[in-house]
């Protein structure tokens, strides 16, 4: 098959899979678009919003839809490090047996993540990265795909402990969720207080999204979109001699190299499901606010304002 003709069957089944996602999920669709095109291009994403507007859910229903293995880890403050990972026991032979925790699975949801401490926040950091899993020297590959989907609590709410900066710039996407508009929630609790239960298909196997994913890394680009995407990551540098004055007032430090990748590679996959056999600026545009949004780190100027990483990467673009 042609990447021509395998870009075209993109199309077909990401339309065919929101509206099976839809069945459960009313409403969020930009949303669930990020969430998708994190998976299409092995990318994790982390979910930011109050409690009740259905990320859980959403996490969950994806992986039905998708057909992949799913495990939910409840971040809580006296999880520990080898309730993630696995740990070694002796067994009756008196040999020690390594017990696989729940991260082995195509898609892990981090519930609530930033409510356990940093010690066990960093026992994904070698799993998001590397796909593999160190236990007493001996390393452990994590199934393919793999996936975190992780969700987080505003950082202002009681008993949360932010997530360090390299932890967040393993995630691809930085998704805020939003009150549902009074249409939607209309619908929300008419769908949810009747006893209908919508059976979810699967409509994807783990080698076909597998298959997605090196079709995306295929996708041709044009120079001038990925000058474009590193500029625009360099311009929220506010140590650089290029740096605007609005970058130097509002920023303490600016998005790294893997900001860049996420940029030109969340572009390739915006552009397939949207037909396109190549990106172009307004691709990169896009997904420019889901990338970047976790990657700035503000200044107390930026905060006594109430100036948001959205208005800023607004200026920029």
């Amino acid at each position: 098959m042609s990447d021509v003709t395998a870009i075209n069957n993109l199309v077909t089944k990401h339309a065919i899979l929101k509206k099976e996602i839809a069945k459960t999920i009313i409403g969020q669709t930009n949303v669930v678009e990020q969430i998708l095109l994190s998976v299409y291009t092995g990318g994790h994403s982390l979910l930011i919003g109050v409690p009740g507007l259905a990320k859980t859910l959403m996490v969950h229903t994806i992986a039905q839809a998708l057909g992949l293995d799913f495990k939910r880890i409840q971040f809580t403050p006296d999880l520990m490090p080898s309730d993630i990972l696995g740990s070694e026991i002796l067994d009756q032979d008196r040999k020690f047996k390594f017990i696989k925790g729940p991260i082995f699975s195509n898609i892990i949801l981090a519930d609530e993540i930033n409510r356990t401490p940093p010690k066990t926040q960093a026992a994904l950091l070698e799993a998001m990265q590397e796909r593999t899993v160190t236990i007493a020297g001996v390393n452990y590959k994590l199934p393919a795909p793999y996936f975190v989907l992780a969700t987080q609590n505003p950082i202002e709410q009681e008993g949360t402990y932010p997530l360090p900066e390299a932890q967040l710039d393993r995630f691809m996407f930085a998704i805020e969720l939003q009150y549902p508009s009074v249409e939607e929630e209309i619908a929300i609790v008419k769908a949810t207080t009747s006893d209908e239960i919508h059976k979810i298909n699967a409509l994807f196997t783990a080698d076909e999204i597998v298959a997605i994913q090196q079709l995306i890394r295929r996708i041709p680009v044009p120079d001038n979109v990925v000058n474009y995407a590193v500029k625009l990551v360099n311009s929220t540098r506010p140590n650089l001699a290029t740096a605007t004055d609005y970058v130097k007032q509002y920023i303490d430090w600016g998005a790294g190299p893997r900001a860049s990748q996420n940029l030109i590679l969340g572009a390739k996959a915006h552009a397939a499901i949207h037909g396109k056999y190549s990106p172009d600026i307004e691709d990169v545009k896009a997904v420019a606010y889901g990338i970047l949004r976790h990657r700035i780190i503000k200044n107390y100027k930026a905060e006594a304002e109430g100036i948001s990483e959205d208005t800023i990467i607004s200026n920029l673009l």
